[in-house]
């Protein structure tokens, strides 16, 4: 199993153990407010999430538990679409640990290790145009704003607007 090294921070793979840490960041109201997630989440919905990420597939959607001290803070996702030598990256910290360079670290890794461990040609992600703090970590790992999508989806019952963003391979090595 990968295990990620940052300054900071471990990421491994996601375990059932997680669970409590998890709970206590997805618990609260402000963590969820721009995620299709049910919010307060209860312990069951972090269950469930938890078991979904341990029973994905590594091969093609790894997910990691972010560890700082020996806590779980967070977590981030690789959707590896293999045909077409892509992924999205999708991560969630606690609201604890916001603006703390955190996740723009975590993101950095994940990526760098997307592109060599799967040859990715690109690696994108996207986010509710309020949630402000996601996009700029897709900025500073030097993602660019590829589109905005008009009422994309729907939170709590708000159709909302997303930024879509992305990375070349080559843009990636030339920013390295």
């Amino acid at each position: 199993m990968t295990e990620l090294r940052t300054e900071r921070l471990l990421l491994r793979p996601v375990r059932l153990s997680d669970i409590d840490d998890v709970y206590e960041f997805a618990n609260d109201p402000e963590f969820g407010r721009f995620l299709a997630v049910p919010q307060p989440s209860t312990r069951r919905d972090v269950e469930m999430s938890i078991a979904r990420s341990v029973l994905s597939p590594r091969d093609t959607n790894p997910t990691f538990a972010i560890e700082l001290d020996k806590k779980v803070v967070g977590t981030i996702r690789l959707d590896v679409e293999m045909s077409a030598s892509i992924a999205s990256v999708h991560y969630f910290l606690a609201r604890s640990q916001w603006s703390k360079g955190l996740m723009t670290e975590a993101v950095a890794s994940v990526v760098d290790w997307g592109f060599s461990e799967f040859d990715l040609a690109k690696v994108y992600s996207f986010a509710d145009v309020r949630n402000v703090g996601s996009w700029r970590v897709m900025e500073k790992v030097g993602m660019t704003r590829e589109a905005t999508l008009r009422g994309h989806h729907v939170i709590r019952c708000e159709r909302c607007d997303f930024h879509y963003y992305g990375i070349l391979r080559e843009e990636w090595v030339m920013s390295r």
